[in-house]
């Protein structure tokens, strides 16, 4: 249905998680996956989603003189705003093990924003999720983070893992936000700029 108004043009997704990919292509959309390297850091005055959008519009830079008339970048930014301090990536099994613990018990939230850029125009849009954890033991820590190495995710988990399954307890906003890619804005967007 999209994807008949998005004929035009041509949609790149300038993204390497596999997630984001696998919601496009849930979506029925037809895009190109792009990928330029860009340092992930932010000013650290930022907070909560300014950082998100920030490192969002950031991704788009290094494209900025590729883009021809059709083309509409997307690139996007997942963190989690836990405790007035963003946790990105963990490092190593120590950092995903202090930040898995230190969630345990308690609400956060979980911020993607994407980026939607053209030859001569930007929108940035965010979704924020709360997401509550029951109390994890030590135990079920390591055995996530040994069994699924989550260190190419935010906050060190997948919802859609073990740890979701056994761990969350509520969830209040978009799931696939904390997956990584709030469709739902996605989809609204792009057809607003058709």
């Amino acid at each position: 249905m999209l994807n008949d108004k998005l004929h035009k043009y041509h949609l790149i997704l300038a993204s390497g998680s596999p997630r984001r990919q696998q919601f496009f292509k849930d979506l029925g959309l037809n895009f190109e996956i792009k990928l330029m390297p860009v340092k992930e850091e932010y000013p650290h005055r930022l907070r909560h989603f300014e950082i998100s959008d920030y490192l969002a519009q950031l991704k788009s830079l290094p494209f900025k003189d590729t883009l021809r008339d059709q083309d509409i970048l997307i690139t996007s930014d997942t963190i989690v705003w836990h405790q007035e301090s963003a946790l990105g990536k963990p490092k190593d099994h120590e950092d995903a093990f202090r930040m898995l613990a230190s969630m345990s018990n308690t609400t956060h939230d979980v911020i993607t924003s994407v980026c939607f850029t053209t030859k001569t125009t930007q929108k940035t849009v965010n979704a924020i999720t709360k997401v509550t954890f029951k109390a994890l033991t030590d135990r079920e820590i390591d055995y996530y983070i040994s069994t699924y190495q989550p260190f190419d995710k935010a906050g060190a988990y997948g919802i859609q893992e073990w740890i979701g399954q056994i761990g969350i307890t509520a969830i209040e906003g978009s799931y696939t936000n904390v997956v990584g890619l709030p469709t739902h804005l996605v989809y609204k967007t792009l057809n607003a700029m058709v």
